[in-house]
């Protein structure tokens, strides 16, 4: 227990050193600040039910994310790319502690302990981790309800979870009914794999759902109130249209072998281990399997004969992958809280791996090791210059000009001193590799694993996404754009550019403090608009019809919302 204790604290600390220092980069895509800017609005307006946003919008997920953020930006006094991304990774810590705890105290402190660092070091939880979005919350609560209800399990299911209710409850409040569909899902079918009787399964999750519904049902009364029917029409389309494709536009349509493909890369740089090892396997019992009759029956008799743990484990990442599996609408973010269950079989047969003393394990170290070293001599060959500006053509030219500028302009100590310790573990791995176990050689991959990332997250990410942001845009706009000369607003034609997808100057309304209105709906008197120059040739005819008249004051060759952006001052006659 003492030792379960230390490396209990050390890795705390590891996922705090980790994670947190690395928050403050520039927002760089659309889906951050369009959350972020829900929280701006509860700030701004009290009002914390359904605040509107980028010109009179609602918000398409529950509150609970948006209060995370409000709640900790109100100590800082305003919502800020860092506060924004802190309850993303206050979440990822809790997944990956609450992972170390739960496997800790039924299986070995190995098995915990690698379980938890592939979750934190796996690229699609890590990236989720530094994100402002709604997924990586979602995921701490969803997984904290399944391992709170497999604990219900081991105590019989006597007295109702109440603690996996709340985080299930929670769970609604940041995306809906998902949040307490899934636990409940999986642990129904857990339960009905152990031969529990359907009826009692069903009616204890039944009541366990509608109690996690409430707080949600007390919101969406509170939102249809303010929001009427067109909340309802929202709603309609982000919970059942989604999950029965019958959304009005399309939204990350994907074939159903997609999921599958997320995760071989979400679990990189792990998935690479895996296909080594599959090299260290010894397949004359496959093949003598395969010569065997009543495949089936054995299937079965294997699937019974798991243990509780195992069990639970694969239902869970079974359950989650076929749920979201159904829908056309696919993300990889979606599969987050499978990870942990995953997770645990790799670590599992990682380790096994490594005690059998498979060269698997050091060939993978050392392709890991490689490319910490690339790493860093990539980024001297940015730092000489010898890559000319006029490399980079098409429409992102000036965002990878920016980031190659950006990457060239490192000069902090404590910068080098982070690009420099990845260099530093890897050359420590050429030189020890030979004395290291099998064991020890896996360890020492996720010694080389986190210190890339930190190189990565501290230095190399926020010079390059940087460069793709458009704040001195909204600077700029701010200083050319007077708000005593009337509002600022925007026009993005819809119906050929996004398909249906309602797009807006995200970034932008952001950074120019939620600033820009609906031309098209609000049909302002004068002003300034924000328009694509293909918009602009397309609709300047049908807007002077109506009386306005334009004067161009701004213009990029960044593409915004797919176009370059203009601004223009007009005024309505």
């Amino acid at each position: 227990m003492k030792s379960d204790n230390k490396t209990f604290w050390l890795l705390l600390v590891v996922c705090v050193l980790t994670l947190m220092p690395f928050l403050d980069y520039e927002y760089n895509t659309k889906g951050e600040p369009r959350e972020s800017i829900v929280s701006y609005s509860m700030l701004a307006t009290h009002n914390w039910v359904l605040p509107r946003n980028n010109g009179g919008e609602m918000a398409y997920k529950p509150p609970f994310f948006h209060w995370c953020i409000a709640a900790v930006s109100a100590l800082n006094g305003k919502v800020t790319e860092t506060t924004s991304r802190i309850p993303s990774a206050v979440a990822l810590i809790v997944v990956v502690m609450s992972t170390f705890m739960f496997f800790s105290r039924r299986k070995s402190l190995k098995v915990a302990l690698s379980s938890a660092l592939i979750c934190l070091l796996s690229m699609e939880l890590h990236r989720a981790g530094g994100n402002c979005r709604v997924d990586m919350v979602l995921t701490a609560l969803s997984v904290g309800a399944f391992f709170l209800l497999y604990r219900w399990y081991e105590q019989g299911c006597h007295r109702p979870p109440f603690w996996a209710i709340v985080l299930m409850g929670l769970a609604t409040l940041t995306k809906g009914p998902v949040g307490f569909l899934i636990p409940c899902a999986t642990t129904g079918t857990f339960l009905l794999l152990k031969r529990t009787n359907f009826f009692v399964a069903f009616g204890k999750l039944f009541a366990c759902g509608l109690l996690a519904l409430i707080p949600y049902a007390l919101w969406f009364y509170a939102a249809h109130q303010q929001g009427g029917q067109e909340f309802l029409d929202l709603m309609y389309e982000e919970n059942i249209g989604r999950m029965t494709n019958t959304m009005a536009y399309q939204s990350c349509v994907e074939p159903w072998w997609f999921n599958l493909l997320t995760l071989t890369y979400g679990f990189i740089p792990f998935t690479l281990l895996l296909v080594f090892g599959l090299f260290s396997i010894d397949y004359s019992r496959i093949k003598q399997y395969g010569k065997e009759k009543n495949h089936a029956n054995r299937c079965l008799n294997w699937l019974f004969g798991l243990d509780n743990l195992d069990l639970f484990c694969l239902s869970s990442a079974a359950i989650i992958l076929i749920f979201y599996t159904i829908p056309d609408c696919k993300r990889s973010v979606y599969l987050m809280p499978m990870y942990p269950f995953v997770a645990y079989f790799m670590a599992r047969f990682m380790l096994w791996l490594g005690e059998q003393g498979k060269k698997s394990v050091g060939v993978y170290t050392s392709f890991i090791a490689v490319v910490g070293l690339l790493l860093f001599v990539t980024f001297i060959v940015v730092r000489t210059g010898v890559i000319p500006d006029n490399v980079f053509q098409g429409k992102h030219a000036p965002e990878n000009i920016a980031a190659l500028h950006n990457l060239t302009a490192v000069k902090q100590v404590w910068e080098w001193l982070i690009i420099l310790l990845p260099t530093v573990v890897c050359m420590g791995w050429w030189r020890f590799r030979r004395q290291l176990s099998g064991t020890s050689q896996l360890f020492y991959s996720f010694l080389i694993a986190l210190t890339i990332y930190m190189a990565v997250d501290g230095v190399y990410k926020p010079a390059v996404l940087n460069g793709k942001s458009v704040k001195s845009i909204a600077a700029e706009l701010r200083e050319r754009c007077s708000e005593s000369d009337g509002g600022m607003y925007e026009y993005i034609e819809q119906s050929v550019y996004s398909k249906g997808d309602p797009l807006h100057y995200f970034e932008l309304n952001f950074f120019l403090n939620n600033r820009i209105g609906n031309f098209h709906q609000e049909n302002p008197q004068k002003g300034y608009l924000l328009i694509g120059a293909e918009d602009m040739q397309l609709r300047k005819a049908d807007f002077e019809s109506q009386g306005y008249r334009f004067n161009e004051v701004f213009s990029t060759p960044r593409h915004l919302a797919g176009q370059p952006l203009r601004a223009y001052q007009f005024q309505k006659e």
